[in-house]
């Protein structure tokens, strides 16, 4: 499969891309510059928002707006692009916030890790509709991809050195149990970033350092590559029309003039629906 650039490297590192169907707009971040990026579905200029020193994931808000996960916590942007920082979850400037994702009852879940990459010193934290945070999972040490299966059961998480998605259950509480491996990565030098989930059980994973874009079908088996220009990718996402969008990073690979930009290929399968935050 072929991936088409459809924007300029206007990121440096580049991240979280979604679908947002209410607001008809593809976004994603800028995740180091603390901007969220947008364009219209049908193309068009790309609008950039700062929300913060980091802006880690986001998610659209049910009623209008975004949640961002940004460097020690979250923030909310409303439909006005007016931005509100909730208190910092902790106060330790060498861990910042990363990946995110909202679960099928509207929680948004963002995880943490260490600025230096220090083995498990990262957090996957839950902020509620009612804006209240807890911890729910510890020890990990990039916390990135998570999504949720069409059965709202079963969720798919990536702790990129551990070099596996992994699958846990899940109840509507929102509390993860059993965890244990689904997919691993066997390419050298690279590992698991950001994932989407397709309707026909697909997972479709990002291989930061390995140029590439993969995807397992429902038995774990290899059974797609998408190769990109640029070495660190980062994160991917699914339209409902079979489009992936496919996001890059320049960081240590500043010298290659497609690394930072947004790419696009045609898959042929429609992804699952965004999760929205009920706050």
């Amino acid at each position: 499969m072929i991936a088409e650039q459809i924007v300029e490297a206007c990121a440096h590192h580049a991240e979280g891309p979604i679908w947002d169907e209410r607001a008809q707009r593809i976004r994603w971040v800028d995740m180091l510059r603390g901007d969220v990026l947008s364009m219209p579905f049908a193309g068009g200029e790309v609008e950039r928002l700062h929300v913060g020193a980091v802006a880690a994931a986001i998610r659209p808000r049910a009623n209008g707006g975004l949640v961002v996960g940004v460097e020690r916590g979250f923030a909310l942007v409303d439909a006005a692009n007016e931005v509100t920082a909730l208190p910092e979850v902790w106060s330790d400037p060498t861990v910042r916030m990363n990946d995110g994702a909202c679960d099928p009852q509207g929680r948004f879940y963002c995880g943490s890790m260490a600025y230096d990459e220090a083995r498990g010193r990262g957090v996957l934290y839950r902020l509620d509709p009612d804006l209240t945070v807890e911890a729910v999972l510890s020890g990990v040490t990039i916390s990135n991809g998570l999504a949720w299966r069409a059965d709202g059961a079963t969720a798919l998480y990536v702790d990129s050195p551990t070099g596996r998605i992994d699958e846990l259950d899940f109840d509507v509480n929102g509390t993860f149990t059993g965890r244990r491996p689904a997919v691993t990565i066997a390419v050298d030098g690279a590992v698991p970033d950001g994932l989407a989930l397709d309707r026909e059980n697909g997972i479709w994973v990002a291989l930061y350092g390995g140029g590439a874009v993969h995807r397992y079908n429902e038995r774990g088996a290899l059974d797609a590559v998408i190769e990109l220009p640029a070495r660190n990718v980062t994160a991917c996402a699914l339209d409902p029309a079979g489009d992936l969008f496919v996001t890059t990073s320049a960081d240590g690979d500043e010298d290659n003039p497609a690394a930072g930009a947004l790419f696009r290929a045609e898959v042929g399968v429609a992804g699952l629906p965004v999760g929205a935050f009920a706050g």
